[in-house]
C-alpha cells in the first residue's frame, strides 16, 4: 500500500480477453500468462488489394505499455504468483482478468459458466485491486481503473457496468474509461441465418444472440435489431470502440467465418455491430461513443489487437490531452449538367454518396482512423438525408471522426502544437433518373472531391487563444498555409474550414472541428 494519492491519469489497466470456443482454445488461453495480450506481430498489409506484406515489429499492447518511457506500466506477477500478498502493487499496473481459468479442465473445474458469472468476477477483481492499492478513505474514493477488452471481453465489461443485479456499485463507479477492440456490441450476424440463434448454447455461443444479450445487459426494452445501448449506466464519451474493417485476413475455422459473415466486417463482427451509444447524465438524446476504424481483422497476425493503429488509439484515449470531433456540414451538392437538366424537367433524381476519411498524426506512418470505399467502410449518406431531411428531422451530415491527441514529453519540449491530417474524399455517385441508373458520361471510381487537409492546433499564447493553421495538399503539399481563430462554444472550441469543389458534379460544405480538453 502507499500513502500517495492516485495519480491521474495513470490508473491500473485491466485486460479482458475474448471468446475461447472449444476446450483446446481454453487450455491454450490459460497456459498464457497474459492470455494473448502479449502476442505481437511482424506483419502489416501494405496494400489492401494486392495483399503485399510489409515487415513492422509490433510488440503487443501489453509489452509496449511496459516499455514506454512516459507510461512505465508493469505487470503484477512475481515469483510465479499473481498479485502475491507479500508484494506491493504499483498504481501503474497491468492486470489480466483470468476468467477462463475456471473453465479449464487442468487448472479449473472444467465447467463453463454464463457471462453474468464472469462479470461478477470482474467486479470482485476491481475491489480486490482497490483494497491492495488504498489504505484510507481518501484513496479509496479516488481509486479508478481502465478496462481494455477484446471481442467478448467487451460484453463482459458491459454486463458488469449495465446490469444492476451484477457486481458492486463501488466497483462500477471505479471504472474511469473503457476501450474495446472488435467487440460484437450488437451480437454476431451471419449472412444466411442472421443473428446467432439463441438455441446455439454449446460453449456459450448464444452470448452473441440479441435476445440473450438483452437479458444480461439489462435492456428489456431494446429492439430485436439493436442492443448497442449503454442503457444510461455509463458515460458514452468515456467508452471507446475500435472497429476492424478487414475481413479478408481472418483465418479462423479455415476461413469459413469470414465467408459466412461477409464483407463490411473484421471477419467475425460486422462494422455496424462493433459500436455503442448512450446518454450522458442529465441528457435525453443518445450520442454515439467515440470510435475509430482500422483496416485490421478480428484477430491473428493481421489482427486489430496486434496493431500499431490500435495501440496508438488506446494510449491517446487513456492518456491524451485533447479530443477532436469532426463533421462535414454539407451545404450543396451540384449535379452533372445532363442530370441537372433532367431534374429541372421534373424527373425524379436520386443519389447516394460515399465519404472516405483517413486521419493521421504528424510524423506517423500509421493511420489513426481509416474509412474507405475499397475496404468496405466508407460513410454512406443520401442526398435527401443531408440536404432535404424529412419534416421534424435534422440534416444527417457525415460524422467523420473522433480523435484523441497527446503531446509526448519529447515532442512538447520543442514543439507545443498538435499536428494531424485529414484525407477526405467524396466519390461521384451513381445517379438514378426516374429509378433507372444514369450511365451517360459516368466513369466508375471518380471523385467529386479529394484532398488532404493538414492541421496544426496552436495552444493559447499571450493575448491570443487557441488557433488553427491549415493547408490543402492540392495547393501547398504537406504544409499549413492558412490560419483561423477558434469559436468559443459551451462544450469546447470550434474551428471551421471551407470545403469547396466548384465543378459539376461538386460539393460545398464546411469542415467543423470541435476540440475540448480530455483527461
Amino acid at each position: 500500500m502507499s500513502n500517495r494519492p492516485m495519480e491521474r491519469p495513470y490508473y491500473p489497466i485491466i485486460y479482458v480477453r475474448g471468446y475461447a470456443g472449444n476446450e483446446e482454445a481454453v487450455e491454450e488461453t490459460v497456459a498464457d500468462p497474459y492470455m494473448g495480450f502479449n502476442v505481437g506481430s511482424t506483419k502489416i498489409r501494405q496494400h489492401w488489394e494486392k495483399g503485399e506484406v510489409q515487415k513492422f515489429f509490433f510488440e503487443s499492447p501489453l509489452v509496449r505499455l511496459m516499455k514506454d518511457e512516459d507510461l512505465q506500466y508493469r505487470d503484477v506477477y512475481h515469483g510465479g504468483d499473481n498479485m502475491p500478498l507479500d508484494r506491493d502493487i504499483s498504481q501503474r499496473s497491468i492486470i489480466i482478468y483470468r476468467y477462463y481459468d475456471q473453465v479449464s479442465s487442468e487448472v479449473g473445474t472444467g465447467d463453463r459458466p454464463e457471462i453474468e458469472h464472469y462479470a461478477e468476477g470482474l467486479s470482485k477483481l476491481i475491489l480486490e485491486l482497490r483494497d491492495r492499492l488504498c489504505d484510507d478513505d481518501a484513496q479509496r474514493n479516488a481509486f479508478r481503473v481502465y478496462l481494455v477488452a477484446h471481442s467478448m471481453g467487451g460484453l463482459i465489461c458491459r454486463c458488469f457496468l449495465q446490469n444492476p443485479a451484477i457486481g458492486d456499485a463501488d466497483a462500477k463507479g471505479a471504472v474511469d474509461k473503457v476501450f474495446t477492440y472488435a467487440t460484437p456490441h450488437n451480437g454476431i450476424d451471419l449472412r444466411v441465418i442472421g443473428n446467432v440463434p439463441g438455441f446455439f448454447s454449446r460453449n456459450n455461443v448464444n452470448h452473441f444472440n440479441r435476445d440473450r444479450m438483452k437479458d444480461y445487459l439489462a435492456l428489456p426494452n431494446a429492439t430485436d435489431e439493436d442492443v448497442r445501448s449503454l442503457g444510461g449506466q455509463f458515460d458514452p464519451d468515456r467508452f471507446f470502440c475500435l472497429v476492424g474493417t478487414n475481413h479478408k485476413d481472418y483465418t479462423v475455422a479455415s476461413g469459413w467465418s469470414r465467408r459466412v459473415v461477409g464483407p463490411m466486417s473484421d471477419g467475425l463482427v460486422r462494422i455496424s455491430n462493433a459500436v455503442v451509444y448512450g446518454t450522458k447524465p442529465g441528457e435525453q438524446r443518445n450520442r454515439h461513443s467515440p470510435r475509430a476504424f482500422v483496416y485490421r481483422s478480428h484477430s491473428g497476425h493481421y489482427g486489430i489487437v496486434n496493431s500499431e493503429d490500435g495501440y496508438q488509439n488506446l494510449i491517446r484515449f487513456l492518456f491524451g490531452d485533447v479530443r477532436v470531433d469532426c463533421v462535414l456540414e454539407v451545404e450543396n451538392l451540384t449535379l452533372p449538367r445532363k442530370v441537372q437538366e433532367k431534374y429541372d424537367a421534373g424527373k425524379k433524381i436520386r443519389a447516394s454518396y460515399h465519404f472516405e476519411v483517413v486521419t493521421r498524426v504528424r510524423g506517423a506512418r500509421w493511420d489513426m482512423h481509416r474509412r474507405t470505399t475499397s475496404e468496405g467502410s466508407a460513410i454512406f449518406r443520401t442526398f435527401d438525408e443531408m440536404l432535404r431531411p424529412q419534416a421534424g428531422q435534422r440534416s444527417r451530415h457525415p460524422f467523420l471522426f473522433s480523435a484523441f491527441l497527446a503531446r509526448s514529453r519529447k515532442v512538447a519540449a520543442r514543439r507545443k502544437s498538435l499536428g494531424f491530417s485529414v484525407d477526405l474524399a467524396v466519390q461521384v455517385p451513381e445517379y438514378e433518373v426516374d429509378n433507372r441508373i444514369w450511365f451517360d458520361d459516368h466513369y466508375d471510381g471518380g471523385y467529386l472531391y479529394r484532398d488532404k487537409i493538414n492541421l496544426e492546433a496552436i495552444p493559447p499564447s499571450g493575448d491570443r487563444g487557441w488557433r488553427l493553421k491549415y493547408g490543402f495538399d492540392s495547393r501547398t503539399p504537406n504544409q499549413t498555409s492558412r490560419e483561423t481563430d477558434a469559436i468559443q462554444r459551451d462544450d469546447g472550441i470550434e474551428f471551421r474550414i471551407p470545403i469547396r469543389q466548384n465543378t459539376r458534379p461538386g460539393i460545398e460544405g464546411t469542415l467543423a472541428l470541435v476540440a475540448r480538453p480530455w483527461e
